[in-house]
């Protein structure tokens, strides 16, 4: 298939996929509960004449097998679903209009996204053997993940698959550009919550008291010290604690603290010891002070490690897509993906397509309530899927 005919085929389907990346935009819905999104998308493969079938609950599996010659290869195209608990402020005449719910993360432009690729290839069965697989996949955003239960599923155990390729938008390149990155890609992402209960009192008076805002806040503190003096340096490590809830007040110590944080890193084997170390640090060091404590460990995504040698042949067929002052090599992200679960089953890659315009004003970055995305990007999204899926069946 030659470029300049995919780009044609790209410019022609374009209006549509924004049109569907504005609908989806306006009616988002969160992880596990994408019961409307899952029906609007099942309507269009009707329409389509597309057979698929359900995954995951409200996931979706859809099927494209080649004419060219028979081959028992096949490629899965990914996309998410879900949005985000965020309230959106843009004012555009397509913003959310459920409350607090958000596609804040450009899942909507992913799954427009995968619909036009489906579309197109569904019109392309005569250019290649073997069979296309797309999934919309529910849950990207909330630990266990949708990922994770499709391939638990076992609807993809009867296939071949030779290569798993996903995309997500990235804010930090401009539109017109790509980045990927062959190897250690995005982190992996575990959640922590603890309460620490004290002994609450007057706080002019802490010597009758098990003040649990100190002993919290040495706790956050000392945790510190795990990445930064036990962790590798050559392993990207953080630790966070997003929130800390000490309901006193100016005179008064309260009776417990709650805390929630996240640890993230590349390194299977390191993470397994730093939860290890973390948990101990968790437990022990409130102890010291007379404190009890509560600890939950929800252990999420493992890493995202893009496959080398499929990575660096998608790149390549990116630069001959897109030309190679557009294609770039992705910086390490502590992001976590659960895309990261295809790349334990199988070759897999995920690249990022830039959607920023300083002078559109689409600069926010993601998970925020003014992310917006350039439109723009459909060209290098549904056009760098569709040739790479093509070129691979037909390596």
């Amino acid at each position: 298939m030659n470029i300049n005919r995919i780009k044609e085929l790209v410019a022609n389907i374009k209006e549509e996929a924004i049109a569907t990346r504005r609908y989806l935009h306006k009616y988002p819905e969160l992880s596990f509960k994408e019961f409307k999104t899952s029906a609007y998308i099942k309507s269009i493969l009707e329409q389509e004449n597309l057979s698929f079938e359900e995954v995951a609950n409200t996931g979706i599996l859809v099927k494209i097998v080649g004419t060219k010659s028979e081959s028992s290869d096949c490629i899965l195209l990914r996309a998410d679903i879900d949005a985000l608990p965020i309230q959106e402020v843009n004012g555009t005449a397509f913003d959310s209009v459920n409350s607090n719910v958000m596609h804040a993360c450009g899942h909507d432009f992913h799954t427009a996204n995968l619909l036009s690729v489906l579309k197109l290839l569904s019109n392309l069965k005569h250019e290649f053997s073997g069979t296309v697989l797309g999934v919309f996949q529910p849950a990207e955003e909330k630990i266990p993940g949708g990922a994770k239960a499709v391939l638990e599923s076992g609807i993809l155990s009867d296939y071949v698959i030779k290569a798993v390729l996903g995309l997500h938008v990235s804010p930090k390149y401009p539109v017109g550009n790509v980045a990927i990155r062959a190897g250690k890609f995005m982190a992996s992402s575990d959640e922590l919550f603890v309460t620490i209960t004290g002994k609450g009192g007057h706080g002019a008076q802490p010597h009758l008291n098990i003040d649990p805002v100190l002993i919290a806040s040495q706790l956050v503190v000392s945790l510190q010290q795990i990445v930064s003096r036990v962790a590798n340096p050559a392993i990207p490590s953080v630790l966070s604690i997003g929130k800390f809830i000490a309901n006193g007040a100016t005179n008064v110590i309260p009776n417990e603290v709650y805390l929630e944080g996240t640890f993230r890193t590349m390194d299977e084997e390191w993470r397994d010891r730093a939860l290890s170390l973390i948990e101990k640090q968790i437990k022990e060091l409130p102890a010291l002070y007379g404190a009890k404590v509560e600890l939950e460990i929800r252990r999420g995504y493992p890493a995202l490690i893009n496959d080398i040698e499929l990575t660096n042949v998608v790149a390549n067929l990116l630069r001959e897509y897109h030309g190679f002052e557009s294609v770039h090599e992705a910086d390490i992200w502590m992001a976590a993906e659960d895309f990261a679960y295809y790349t334990k089953s199988y070759p897999s890659t995920f690249y990022l397509i830039g959607i920023a315009n300083t002078s559109k004003g689409i600069v926010s970055e993601l998970h925020t309530p003014t992310f917006q995305i350039d439109e723009d990007a459909f060209d290098q999204a549904i056009g760098s899927m569709i040739y790479s899926a093509l070129r691979l069946l037909n390596k």
